[in-house]
């Protein structure tokens, strides 16, 4: 039986509207091909509508509330967030093609969580004292929020990431617009739903604008009204959207690619780090920035490793992502699943020996096998560039330089973890890896009781910026006469 498609609408103003132009895009289930929504396609003058609701909201209320309002109205969005868990977990999984028990245990909860680290956040901005710095003068600094905030989301995350952007934002007394993948944008629509059915903001500080890219994610960049545009997505996106904001001179907020190391010692726990490499490298099938893509073996432990790895990932459940037994689903579209189909058939070309998977799945929807590689060199394309899909590749070190060479090798700097029982050896790796988070005996753990409260690093260039409260607000000096 076909999947009945829902007609969705954009959220601005406090009101669900059409495009502009009335056109709309159909949104895909990508475990199986199916049609299941269709979605406004947004143009400039639909985002300059929503900038234009999102400046009247900050300027006529929002800016005036107090952290005590802002508190209560996320703590509101994450209790919707936690009531209606269930369904944000089948949403996501439907529009994402990832598996719906994982969803619920390591993503739902988080993203409830994250509301409410920000919501007391609101509360807590830092400070900085008064003084004197000149006779008869006393100097305060004040944190006041940017204004309109241009949020775009990725698809690989797409309610969980947009949290860590909406709820910095809002915390912080800015306005916002939001908008997710053209490929992802059901969960978004259902919160903004839920939001305006529960009043939890005033009309115009929250809005959801769908569509491509091009042309409206490149309006959200372009608008003179938005103070701020934070992107989580890939690096050739982030350059264009920091060329494109230099003209209005908004700040930009960043997290780009990762290829994260996962530097595995001849010491280290090996049943610990092949469990961690299959849970990390294959989650989401395998499409998260952090994701344990690339393991560097020691020598001596390098065939062992191999020889637990390849059977514990060629035993994986792929499919239906709503079956109780799987254990990974699709990715998210055809293009995404000719990208990693491409990359790996160029590495067997070079002559990379695949170990398991290696293949595109025959059928409905877009099925990756999950995959191992080896024989690679450091300087293959597998290896320097982003796959973003079920694909791992192991390659063998011979000591700790060759190690810390390698895993720094690369152009992106997420991420990273270091499997060993030294203790001075994990330490010392730990400081000179550049990666703006290094796990140590293993490879993202994600609870809702960990304090991580949407502190994940950004990716391309080395660097390093939390999703902070902080980042959404402007210092102003205020010096006062005391004569």
């Amino acid at each position: 039986m076909a999947t009945a498609v829902k007609q969705q609408r954009m959220f601005i103003g406090g009101e669900w509207v059409d495009a502009a132009n009335g056109e709309t895009q159909p949104i895909l289930n990508p475990a199986t091909g199916e049609v299941i929504a269709e979605v406004p396609k947004a143009t400039a003058e639909d985002v300059g509508r929503a900038v234009g609701a999102a400046k009247k909201a900050f300027q006529e209320t929002w800016f005036d509330s107090t952290p005590g309002e802002r508190q209560r109205a996320l703590l509101k969005l994450a209790d919707l967030v936690e009531e209606h868990g269930d369904e944000f977990g089948r949403i996501e999984s439907e529009n994402v093609g990832k598996v719906y028990s994982l969803t619920m245990s390591e993503e739902i909860p988080v993203i409830a969580d994250n509301f409410r680290f920000f919501a007391g956040g609101a509360r807590t901005l830092e400070g900085r004292a008064a003084g004197e710095y000149m006779k008869g003068f006393t100097s305060i600094i004040r944190r006041e929020p940017i204004g309109v905030a241009g949020l775009i989301a990725p698809w690989n995350y797409p309610l969980f990431m947009a949290a860590w952007k909406i709820g910095p934002a809002l915390a912080a007394g800015n306005s916002v617009v939001v908008k997710p993948s053209e490929w992802t944008p059901l969960t978004l629509l259902r919160l903004a739903e839920l939001a305006a059915e529960a009043e939890v903001f005033p009309p115009g500080v929250f809005n959801v604008v769908t569509g491509d890219g091009v042309p409206a994610g490149d309006a959200i960049v372009r608008h003179p009204d938005v103070g701020i545009v934070s992107l989580t997505g890939d690096v050739d996106t982030g350059k264009l959207i920091t060329r494109n904001s230099a003209d209005t001179l908004k700040r930009v907020h960043l997290e780009l690619g990762g290829k994260a190391p996962v530097v595995v010692f001849d010491d280290a726990d090996l049943s610990s780090a092949v469990e961690w490499i299959q849970t990390a490298g294959y989650f989401n099938s395998g499409q998260d920035c952090t994701a344990a893509t690339r393991v560097l073996a020691g020598a001596r432990v390098y065939d062992s490793l191999l020889s637990d790895l390849v059977p514990a990932v060629k035993g994986m459940t792929v499919g239906d992502p709503f079956a109780e037994d799987t254990q990974m689903g699709s990715v998210v579209s055809r293009e995404q699943l000719e990208r990693v189909t491409g990359f790996v058939d160029r590495a067997r070309e070079r002559g990379a020996q695949i170990l398991t998977g290696g293949t595109a799945r025959t059928g409905d929807g877009f099925f990756y096998e999950p995959t191992v590689v080896t024989g690679i060199d450091q300087d293959d394309e597998i290896i320097q560039r982003e796959v973003f899909g079920p694909v791992v590749t192991v390659q063998r070190f011979e000591d700790e330089e060759q190690a810390l060479a390698w895993a720094n090798g690369v152009d992106y700097g997420l991420a990273a973890s270091v499997w060993t029982r030294d203790v001075g050896r994990a330490l010392r790796m730990a400081r000179k890896l550049q990666f703006g988070t290094v796990w140590i005996n293993t490879h993202i753990p994600l609870t809702p009781e960990m304090p991580h409260g949407g502190y994940k690093q950004s990716g391309h260039g080395k660097d390093m910026s939390i999703y902070s409260i902080e980042e959404y607000t402007n210092i102003k000096h205020v010096m006062a006469s005391l004569d």
